[in-house]
């Protein structure tokens, strides 16, 4: 039998940033943590351009960004190159990740727990990414998936 989980009942995804070209860089709009536990950050980058690209996840006050600065070192994965296999390796701890340069899909991802990683002692709640200036022909795209603290038939959103 099969283990009893459902993705969209417990961690259900949100885009963050749908997938665009990505030349001046862009920051995603913010999500609200309050009641999460864990949440994760995936970044797909389609690497058409030897050109690095730097996500950052940023946190703020408020979902307008109010206060908007970097989150403290949390834990990241990546796998810079998808055509060779799906295994992610881990990284260092650091508050944001810069890509590398080779023309492959790549894949990060950024296990966000608010409590050890954002400012929650001075309000700062909410969460988004920011990619950093690269080349017209390297796509990205981020998704969230949240854990919330209590398991419910529907889980609080996100957005507000």
């Amino acid at each position: 039998m099969a283990r009893q989980f459902s993705l969209p009942e417990i961690i259900p995804p949100v885009e963050l940033l749908a997938p665009a070209a990505d030349a001046a860089g862009r920051t995603s709009g913010y999500v609200n943590l309050g009641k999460a536990d864990k949440a994760y950050i995936v970044c797909h980058v389609n690497q058409g351009n030897a050109a690095t690209v730097q996500l950052t996840p940023l946190q703020a006050q408020d979902t307008s960004g109010t206060g908007s600065k970097a989150i403290g070192a949390t834990q990241v994965w990546s796998d810079l190159n998808e055509s060779a296999g799906d295994l992610l390796t881990k990284q260092t701890n650091v508050a944001n990740y810069m890509t590398d340069a080779g023309l492959h899909g790549k894949v990060v991802v950024f296990e966000i727990s608010p409590q050890d990683c954002m400012d929650v002692a001075n309000g700062f709640h909410t969460i988004a990414i920011e990619t950093g200036a690269s080349n017209a022909a390297n796509i990205t795209e981020a998704m969230i998936y949240v854990l919330h603290r209590y398991q419910q038939a529907q889980p609080p959103s996100i957005l507000s």
